[in-house]
């Protein structure tokens, strides 16, 4: 039985989405948030990091092969947050709220699972099937 494993671009993306967008939890709320939006407090060039950390995870995407079209659904959401972002006050509520890199990696991962579909339901059968003659 071979092992289904998502590839290392996917589990990168999903590493910088998380530490960019869900990091920290606040209590009591259980709001989450990551360095998009603190780094994004500061004007403009906190913007500009966080635009950078955003195309990362489209290149790791163009890595795993993720189709074009799929590649500009995921540029549009950064450009709304970036700009949105610019605005002050209310783009840093954006920041908070909107999570355009978990957004991005989650459309990856919908991708690569529809690729490899019959692969993994054939690898949890043969799981299931090994388990159930132990």
């Amino acid at each position: 039985m071979s092992k289904i494993q998502a590839p290392d671009a996917l589990l990168q993306a999903q590493k910088l989405a998380h530490l960019s967008d869900t990091k920290i939890r606040l209590p009591i709320l259980g709001w989450r948030f990551g360095l998009d939006f603190l780094i994004g407090l500061i004007p403009v060039v906190g913007d500009l990091i966080m635009l950078g950390v955003s195309l990362r995870i489209i290149t790791l995407a163009k890595k795993m092969q993720v189709p074009n079209r799929r590649i500009a659904l995921m540029l549009r959401n950064i450009v709304f947050d970036f700009v949105l972002g610019l605005i002050p006050f209310v783009g840093d509520i954006i920041d908070f709220f909107y999570k355009a890199n978990v957004k991005n990696v989650r459309m990856m991962e919908m991708w690569w699972v529809s690729q490899h579909h019959t692969d993994i339901v054939q690898n949890t059968q043969q799981a299931l099937d090994k388990w159930e003659h132990e």
